[in-house]
C-alpha cells in the first residue's frame, strides 16, 4: 500500500533535506557540538558562534535586531513566556486586563485562562464571519487597565489573516503592549516588525520545514521590554529564558527560516495555484461549504464544511489522505472546532469539516488525485 497524500502541512511540514545537513554538522564530535554557554575552550565558542549568527539570520526576516530574539522550545512556549512574562509587571502597573480572540491557538487560550486564575481579567474578541479580528474590535475593547493584545497573524485553522499592523497601532497610540502569535504567518507571509510595530511576536521552526522542539520569541528591545522568565536556572537568553541551547535545532531553525525567506515569493505563487486547482474540484462535489476565503486567507490552508457527515467518520474514511479535523495541538477532543463554532458555524457543520493544507513538497498530482478520492469517499458515505 502505497503512502497517503501529505496534506496536513499546517499541523506539522517535513524538515528540509538541506536543513537536515546543516544540523547534523552540529551533532556528532566531528561538528559543532558543545555547549554554546561553555566559553572555557574553543568548543563552546564555535558553538556559541554558531547559535548567534542563527540569532543574527533569524532576526534579518524579521528586520529585527538579533538582542531581540530569544529561543524557545516551540511556539507554544513563546506564547507562554509572551503572556506569563508580563504578570508581574501588570500588576506593578495596574493593568491586568487582557485582550485576545475567541478562536486562538489554544496555547493562547489556555495561558490567557491561567492569568485569569491570577487574578487577571480577559476580553475574548469574536471575529467576522471569515475569521478576521479588526483593529476597531481591539480599540472597543482595551480600557485604562490593559495590558496586553494578543491577536494571532493567521488562524492556524482557517487561514484567515489579521492586520496586525493596524492592531498594534491601535495598541500603540494607547499604551498597551501587543503580541502575535505567528507561527502559520512565518515564512508564508512579509514580516516586518519595525513597520508592524508589534512589541511580541511567536514563532516555530517546524512550521518552516525546520526541527521540532524549537522556536523564537521577538521581543521589543527599543522600549526597554522585559520578561520574567518561566523557566529558572542559568539566566540565559538575556535572563528571560534559562536552558543549554540546543545548537543544532537552532541552526536548523535559521537554515530553514532563510530558505523560506528566500522562496516565499515564488512558493506562494505555486501554492495559490493548487489551492485554485483544488477548490475548483470541490466546487463540483455538492454540500461543500468553503469556510477559508481566498480573499482573507494564506493559500497554504483550506478549511471546509461538509454537510451530511460526520467529520471524524470523514477523515477515517479517507485512507488515501493524511489531513486533520483541525488544530492538530487540540486533537484529543471530541468537541467541534472553537474557531468554526467562533466564525459562526453550526455544530453539525464544525462537526464536518476538515483542514487541507499545501506545502513545498504537494504536487499536482497530488491534488488531482486527493480531490478524486474526497468525492468517490464522500459519495459513498452519503449513501
Amino acid at each position: 500500500m502505497s503512502s497517503p497524500i501529505y496534506l496536513d502541512y499546517a499541523a506539522s511540514t517535513p524538515t528540509d533535506s538541506k536543513v537536515v545537513d546543516v544540523m547534523c554538522g552540529h551533532l556528532a564530535m566531528d561538528g559543532v557540538f558543545a555547549n554554546p554557554a561553555s566559553r572555557g575552550h574553543a568548543y563552546g565558542w564555535q558553538a556559541e558562534e554558531a547559535v548567534e549568527a542563527a540569532r543574527v539570520e533569524v532576526a534579518k526576516t524579521l528586520n529585527a535586531d538579533a538582542r531581540e530574539i530569544i529561543w524557545t522550545s516551540g511556539a507554544t512556549e513563546s506564547d507562554n513566556l509572551a503572556i506569563k512574562g508580563l504578570l508581574e509587571r501588570g500588576k506593578r502597573l495596574g493593568r491586568t486586563h487582557l485582550i485576545t480572540s475567541s478562536i486562538e491557538h489554544k496555547a493562547i487560550l489556555d495561558t490567557f485562562g491561567w492569568m485569569e486564575k491570577q487574578g487577571f481579567s480577559a476580553t475574548y474578541l469574536v471575529p467576522d464571519s471569515q475569521g478576521v479580528v479588526s483593529a476597531q474590535a481591539v480599540a472597543d475593547a482595551i480600557r485604562p487597565d490593559t495590558l496586553v493584545a494578543s491577536i494571532m497573524q493567521v488562524n492556524n485553522e482557517l487561514g484567515s489573516i489579521s492586520d496586525i499592523e493596524a492592531i498594534a497601532q491601535v495598541c500603540r497610540e494607547r499604551g498597551v503592549l501587543s503580541h502575535t502569535d505567528a507561527a502559520q504567518s512565518y515564512g508564508k507571509l512579509p514580516i516586518d516588525v519595525r513597520a508592524m510595530g508589534v512589541d511580541l511576536l511567536s514563532l516555530s521552526g517546524h512550521k518552516i520545514y525546520g526541527p521540532k522542539g524549537v522556536g523564537a520569541l521577538y521581543v521589543r528591545r527599543s522600549e526597554g521590554l522585559s520578561l520574567e522568565p518561566q523557566m529558572h536556572g542559568g539566566g540565559h537568553e538575556m535572563g528571560m529564558r534559562s536552558g543549554t541551547l540546543p545548537t543544532h535545532q537552532i541552526v536548523g531553525l535559521s537554515a530553514a527560516a532563510k530558505l523560506m525567506h528566500d522562496q516565499m515569493e515564488g512558493e506562494t505563487q505555486r501554492i495559490r495555484a493548487l489551492r485554485q486547482r483544488f477548490t475548483s474540484h470541490l466546487a463540483q462535489i455538492p454540500g461543500v461549504l468553503l469556510t477559508s476565503s481566498a480573499e482573507v486567507c494564506i493559500p497554504q490552508i483550506v478549511n471546509v464544511a461538509f454537510a451530511g457527515v460526520d467529520g471524524e467518520t470523514l477523515l477515517l474514511a479517507l485512507s488515501e489522505l493524511a489531513i486533520s479535523t483541525g488544530s492538530a495541538c487540540n486533537s484529543t477532543s471530541v468537541e467541534p472546532s472553537h474557531v468554526l463554532r467562533g466564525i459562526g458555524l453550526s455544530t453539525q457543520m464544525a462537526e464536518g469539516s476538515l483542514r487541507f493544507s499545501f506545502g513545498r513538497y504537494t504536487t499536482v498530482a497530488e491534488i488531482d488525485q486527493g480531490a478524486i478520492h474526497l468525492s468517490q469517499v464522500l459519495g459513498r458515505l452519503r449513501q
